[in-house]
C-alpha cells in the first residue's frame, strides 16, 4: 500500500513496530482503568415499539441480514471454487460466517429483551467473527502458519472475555475491559497490516469496505436515537446492523472476485 515510500523489507518492519507498540499501549492503557462496568443506559433504545407482538421489533428484524450472509457465506464455501480463499485457513473462513449466522439470532434474542443476561449471547457469537475475520487477515497478510496458530487462542480469547464480563456483573464487580481489548486492538492492528504487508489475495479493497461500513455502523449506533428522531420509522441501531452486515456481504463478495496465491508476491 505504501511501497512509494520505502522498501517492503522496511515497510513490513515497521508494521511489526506498530503492532507491537500499539498492544502495549492498548493493553496498558485499559490496564490502568479499574473494572469498566456495563452501562445500565446501553439496554435503552430509541425504537423500542412493538410490531406484530414483536418487542423492539426492527431492533429485532434488522438482524435478518447477518442470517442471510452467514448462511450464504457457509453455502459458497461448501462448493470449491466459489470463493478465493487460502485453503489451509477454511476452518476460518467457515467460522467467520458461522459466527455471522450466530450474531443474527444471539442478537435478534439480545433485542426481545435486552439485559445483561441476553446480552452474553448477542457478543459471543460477535467474537466467533471478530476473532476468525482476525486470523483470517493474519493469514492473507503477514503468515499463514501464524493465523493457523492463532485462530483457536483468538477464538478463546474473545470467547473468555465474555465468560469473563459474564460473570463479573453476576458478582456486581462488572468489568468489560478483556472484551474491549479483544473488540478494539484488532480494529488498530488490521489497518496496520492492510498498509505494511502484502497480501496473499488480490483485491485488498475489500477490507478497507469492511471497516468503512463498520465504522459507519458503530457511528449510527451512537446516533440511535438522533437518528430515529430524524428519519422517524428506524432508528440508528437498526441501520446499524443492516451496515454491519453489508459490510460482512461486501466482503463475501470480493472473495468471489479474487485470486489468492501461495506465495507473498502480489
Amino acid at each position: 500500500m505504501i511501497d512509494g515510500f520505502m522498501p517492503p523489507e522496511n515497510k513490513e518492519k515497521l508494521g511489526f513496530g506498530l503492532i507491537i507498540i500499539s498492544a502495549i499501549l492498548i493493553v496498558g492503557g485499559i490496564a490502568s482503568y479499574g473494572p469498566v462496568a456495563q452501562d445500565v443506559t446501553y439496554h435503552l433504545f430509541a425504537d423500542d415499539r412493538t410490531i406484530w407482538s414483536i418487542p423492539n421489533f426492527w431492533n429485532v428484524i434488522s438482524n435478518i441480514p447477518f442470517i442471510f450472509v452467514g448462511f450464504l457465506g457457509i453455502y459458497r464455501l461448501r462448493n470449491p471454487g466459489k470463493l478465493k480463499i487460502l485453503g489451509e485457513l477454511n476452518v476460518a473462513y467457515v467460522l467467520l460466517f458461522f459466527g455471522t449466522l450466530l450474531v443474527g439470532f444471539g442478537s435478534g434474542y439480545y433485542h426481545l429483551a435486552p439485559d445483561n443476561q441476553t446480552l452474553v449471547w448477542d457478543r459471543l457469537p460477535m467474537t466467533i467473527a471478530f476473532m476468525s475475520l482476525f486470523a483470517i487477515i493474519i493469514s492473507e497478510f503477514i503468515s499463514v502458519r501464524s493465523g493457523k496458530n492463532l485462530l483457536l487462542p483468538l477464538i478463546l480469547a474473545g470467547v473468555l472475555s465474555v465468560v469473563y464480563w459474564h460473570f463479573s456483573e453476576m458478582r456486581d464487580e462488572g468489568d468489560l475491559r478483556p472484551y474491549l481489548l479483544v473488540q478494539f486492538y484488532p480494529i488498530i492492528a488490521i489497518p496496520i497490516m492492510l498498509l505494511c504487508f502484502r497480501s496473499r489475495c488480490t483485491h485488498v479493497s475489500a477490507y478497507w469496505w469492511l471497516l468503512l461500513t463498520y465504522v459507519t455502523a458503530k457511528i449510527l449506533e451512537h446516533f440511535d436515537a438522533e437518528i430515529y428522531n430524524a428519519l422517524g420509522f428506524i432508528s440508528g441501531h437498526s441501520l446499524k446492523h443492516v451496515f454491519a452486515a453489508l459490510g460482512i456481504y461486501i466482503l463475501l463478495a470480493f472473495y468471489q472476485q479474487r485470486n489468492c496465491y501461495e506465495d507473498n508476491i502480489i
